[in-house]
């Protein structure tokens, strides 16, 4: 399989997360793009450079407005009195309908939806060779590739077209399928992260041409805690396109597997000449977020189900933070595919 995999990641470097109230260091660490890269390699993989589409592949998902935000807020930023070194918002609109503010921290309010997406000098760089990994990993699928991995680092799925979030600035999930939608008229998202893919959600929510599907851990009492639930279906010509199976707390193997399988059922009815798997690797009984419960050999079976699906597919790494079993993790995944 193909590894598409830039060390610019490394110029995303985020030191604080806001969490229950606490100030930490972030889990999005570089660290973990190296390891899961080692990883990769280790499986098997290919490693290659990606394309350069300049700024055309989050301008396929993105507002104007929102990449010329990320692309010189920081130094802005650094204009501002006392300003702190990473651009964190400390007011954000109850809503979005408002006028647009022209100030740098309106902005900041505006379109960083929480406080675990920092942004330091080099962020934007870093999240757009995320895109460029994704993009170049949809283009060879489209050129004949079974499947292809975009080591996408920062990760997306909790980007929306306006908005950053969970440590995401760009959706690289959404930027893949976007692409693979020049050759194939139903592509299917399926979101296996820890978390709810809620900005892929939001995304494709009115849309009937990408199916999103999203198993996870329960909103109810995890982020993103606003979506991902099971009644969120879409709207409009979107109703009936988009799938979420909420996972109790802990939820171990068999719980998981029995979820994929009535989510990949979903998928099937929808379809869909192609998919996009985004990746997440969080769910893992080692991951220091703790939410779900599944052991290497079960990413093993998730890895087997997926492939059997025999589609031409795109895999895009989103979550899964520095433990042990990060490596084995991912290379259990993508051993299904060799």
């Amino acid at each position: 399989m193909k590894v598409i995999y830039s060390p610019d990641h490394k110029l995303h470097d985020p030191q604080t997360f806001l969490t229950s109230g606490r100030l930490r260091p972030s889990p999005e660490m570089p660290e973990r793009g190296e390891i899961l890269q080692k990883a990769a390699q280790a499986a098997g993989g290919e490693l290659i450079e990606p394309h350069d589409y300049g700024l055309s592949a989050p301008a396929s998902i993105h507002t104007p407005a929102y990449i010329h935000f990320l692309q010189h807020i920081h130094a802005r930023w650094q204009e501002l009195p006392n300003a702190s070194e990473e651009v964190i918002p400390n007011v954000h609109p109850i809503g979005r309908d408002g006028s647009y503010p022209t100030s740098a921290i309106g902005q900041a309010g505006f379109h960083l939806g929480d406080t675990a997406c920092p942004v330091g000098a080099r962020t934007f760089h870093a999240a757009l060779m995320a895109s460029h990994c994704a993009s170049t990993a949809a283009d060879l699928v489209l050129e004949g590739e079974t499947a292809a991995y975009a080591l996408c680092r920062p990760p997306g799925h909790h980007a929306s077209i306006d908005l950053a979030g969970g440590f995401c600035f760009f959706n690289n999930s959404a930027i893949a399928a976007q692409r693979l939608r020049q050759q194939h008229q139903r592509v299917a998202i399926i979101d296996v992260d820890l978390h709810h893919g809620n900005g892929t959600q939001n995304i494709f929510y009115q849309r009937a041409d990408v199916f999103t599907a999203s198993l996870h851990a329960d909103p109810n009492g995890f982020y993103p805690f606003f979506w991902g639930h099971a009644n969120e279906r879409g709207e409009g010509a979107g109703l009936g396109y988009n799938c979420n199976i909420p996972l109790p707390y802990k939820s171990t193997d068999a719980a998981f597997l029995s979820a994929l399988d009535q989510l990949l059922e979903q998928v099937d009815r929808f379809q869909p000449s192609a998919v996009v798997i985004a990746l997440g690797l969080d769910a893992s009984e080692d991951d220091p977020f703790g939410g779900l419960s599944l052991s290497t050999e079960g990413f093993a079976r998730v890895g087997a189900r997926l492939a059997a699906l025999q589609l031409p597919t795109v895999l895009v790494q989103e979550g899964g933070y520095i433990c042990d079993a990060l490596g084995p993790n991912l290379q259990a995944v993508l051993g299904a595919y060799s």
